[in-house]
C-alpha cells in the first residue's frame, strides 16, 4: 500500500487503474472496515465501469496511524470534512471527477461530504448508511460488543493489527455514549445535488428503511433506493452481484450524462 500524510498523521491507500477520463471511483468503508476487508468488490465495480479507484483506510484503521480515544461525536464529520477533502487533494489527478461509495458510517461520510457540494463530486453511492440513531443501531451495537468480549470477533485483528482494541471502542463507545443518541444529519441532505444510489439490506441488523427512504427524500439530488431481499448489513458481500449490477447502471448514468455535456 501507499501512504499520505494529512492533518493528523499517515493515511494508507491503494489504488486501481482505470480509464483516466473516467470518475474515480473512492470505497469508504464501513466502521470496523478497512481496505482490505473491502475484498475484490472495489477492483470488480473498477473493471466492470472502466473508471479508476481509490480505497483507503481512515486514520485509526487497518494500515494508517492510530486515531486516539476517545472519537467525539462529530467523528464522521471530521472523515467528511477535514480528512476526506486532503486524501482527494493528495491522491486523485488535478481536477479529476470523483463518486464516493460509501458503506455504512463510509456512506454517512459520504454524504456529509456531499452535503458541501462539492464541485468534483459526480454522485453518491450508499449502502447501509446512517444519517440518524435507531434502537436497532444501539442495539446492535450493544450484540456486537457482546460478541467482541466474548472472542468471536477475533479476525478484526487481521486487519487492524495493534489497533483493533481501539478502532472497535472508538466506534461502539461513540455511538453508545448519550450524547450521540441526538446525532442527526437528516439537515444536510437538502444540500446534495449530486445523484445518489442509496442501498440497505432488508434484514439489516443495524438500521430500518427509515434510513433510506430519509436519504432519498431529503436528498435534492435525484436518488434511486433500493432495499435487497435476504441481505443484512454488508450488501456488497451479501448481494454482491446485485449491489454490482445496481452500482455500474448508477456510475454509467454518471459518465453518460457527462460524456453528453463535454460533446455539446
Amino acid at each position: 500500500m501507499n501512504h499520505i500524510t494529512i492533518a493528523d498523521g499517515t493515511v494508507a491507500y491503494t489504488t486501481i487503474a482505470g480509464d483516466a477520463s473516467l470518475p474515480h471511483l473512492i470505497f469508504l468503508h464501513e466502521g470496523l472496515g478497512s481496505t482490505a476487508m473491502w475484498g475484490h468488490f472495489p477492483q470488480r465495480l473498477c473493471a466492470a465501469t472502466s473508471c479508476p479507484g481509490l480505497v483507503y483506510d481512515r486514520l485509526g484503521y487497518g494500515k494508517s496511524s492510530a486515531a486516539p480515544l476517545p472519537w467525539g461525536t462529530r467523528y464522521l464529520h471530521t472523515a467528511a470534512l477535514r480528512d476526506l477533502p486532503q486524501v482527494i487533494e493528495q491522491t486523485l489527478p488535478a481536477d479529476a471527477p470523483y463518486i464516493l461509495f460509501g458503506h455504512s458510517d463510509g456512506g454517512s461520510i459520504a454524504l456529509i461530504h456531499g452535503a458541501t457540494r462539492p464541485p468534483r463530486l459526480r454522485g453518491l453511492i450508499t449502502e447501509a448508511a446512517h444519517v440518524f440513531v435507531e434502537d436497532i443501531t444501539l442495539a446492535g451495537i450493544r450484540d456486537a460488543v457482546v460478541a467482541y468480549e466474548a472472542g468471536k470477533l477475533a479476525g478484526l485483528a487481521r486487519y487492524h493489527g495493534d489497533k483493533t482494541e481501539s478502532v472497535f471502542r472508538g466506534w461502539s463507545d461513540t455511538w453508545l455514549d448519550p450524547a450521540f443518541a441526538a446525532w442527526n444529519i437528516e439537515a444536510l441532505l437538502p444540500q446534495i445535488e449530486a445523484p445518489l444510489l442509496v442501498m440497505q439490506g432488508h434484514d439489516d441488523q443495524y438500521g430500518t428503511p427509515r434510513q433510506v427512504r430519509s436519504i432519498a427524500s431529503h436528498a435534492h439530488g435525484p436518488a434511486r433506493e433500493t432495499l435487497l431481499a435476504d441481505c443484512g448489513h454488508t450488501p456488497h458481500k451479501e448481494q454482491a452481484d446485485a449491489v454490482l449490477a445496481l452500482a455500474e447502471d448508477f456510475i454509467r448514468s454518471m459518465t453518460a450524462a457527462t460524456a453528453r455535456q463535454s460533446g455539446s
